[in-house]
């Protein structure tokens, strides 16, 4: 029977433990963690808008999950440093439900983005004669204004719904503010919410995958159709896209299943090591991969590093 007074002031997170002084070593390879994500994805951002050769839609796509991964990143990060140097680790239920928000929109907006990357992918490889009609600047940027706006007003409403139930426990079994928990916790109809969720998962999980799945099919089939010239094309820029995709969609559906499923039937570490694997590795593979794979984003980035450090020894010959 819940018992714990209606509509607390705050949540708390209940996969925490006293790990004494591993929890510094935690927070150090935590922060590391952290810090390389920001460093490689700034990396991306910043090549891609200089580099004048990297103004295509492709590129701007990459750019467009380089720039999500950081938004993603911190609304998990700060806090979940803090917590891990922390004895109590409370969340006001504001912050709960802000956390949430950024979570859950960078988690649309990636399906989203790597659906309409998909759709890129299919042009330029089976109808590449009309890819440069296709696919312009602004047709590009207005598939990213479509594909972040759509998912940021359906969960919108979706959370919106989710913090007017009434709340009757506060005890989270997560690392982070997750909407399932705070709806276990409720004492309230969560129906219309409930349908609400499925839909937009529906709508931004599922219709992406599908469709990447078919845009694929469709390469596949004009691949072995077409020259040993088409087939290393498009080797070398579906490649990464299709291993980004798969790393993850596998990271997303871990997720979800952990959200489904009673967290308390399995063993809290690994309920940790899971829900951090969905938050850190893509954010992480992202830039790694298209910045190793990809020989546009790999030149650019080199040729920058050797003008600054031609630059940076000039300085220093001039000094001396």
């Amino acid at each position: 029977m819940k018992n714990i007074t209606q509509n607390p002031g705050y949540f708390q997170f209940t996969l925490f433990a006293d790990y004494g002084r591993l929890r510094y070593l935690f927070f150090m390879l935590s922060l590391l963690i952290y810090i390389t994500i920001i460093s490689a994805n700034m990396v991306i951002i910043i090549t891609i808008l200089l580099e004048k050769s990297l103004h295509q839609p492709m590129f701007i796509f990459i750019c467009c999950l380089s720039v999500n991964s950081l938004y993603g990143s911190a609304g998990f990060f700060p806090r979940f440093l803090v917590d891990l140097l922390s004895d109590t680790h409370f969340i006001s239920r504001t912050s709960c439900f802000i956390q949430i928000y950024v979570i859950y929109t960078y988690a649309s907006c990636e399906f989203t983005i790597l659906g309409v990357m998909a759709y890129d992918r299919f042009v330029a490889i089976c109808q590449p004669l009309h890819y440069h009609t296709k696919m312009t600047i602004r047709k590009a940027v207005f598939l990213w204004g479509v594909a972040v706006v759509y998912p940021i007003c359906t969960l919108t409403y979706a959370i919106a719904l989710t913090s007017e139930l009434p709340i009757c426990e506060n005890k989270l079994d997560r690392i982070f503010c997750a909407n399932r928990a705070v709806v276990n916790n409720s004492c309230g109809d969560s129906t219309h919410g409930d349908i609400v969720g499925y839909f937009i998962i529906f709508s931004t999980v599922f219709i992406p995958l599908f469709f990447v799945l078919y845009s694929y099919l469709r390469i596949l089939v004009e691949c072995k159709r077409g020259s040993a010239e088409l087939r290393g094309k498009a080797l070398q820029t579906c490649l990464p896209h299709l291993v980004t995709f798969v790393t993850y969609s596998f990271s997303l559906f871990i997720e979800m299943a952990i959200a489904k499923y009673d967290t308390n039937t399995i063993n809290p570490v690994i309920s940790a090591i899971l829900s951090l694997e969905y938050l850190m590795v893509p954010s992480i593979n992202n830039p790694l991969i298209y910045g190793l794979k990809l020989p546009q984003i790999r030149t650019a980035i080199v040729r920058r590093y050797k003008i600054r450090t031609k630059i940076l020894l000039l300085r220093r010959q001039r000094l001396s």
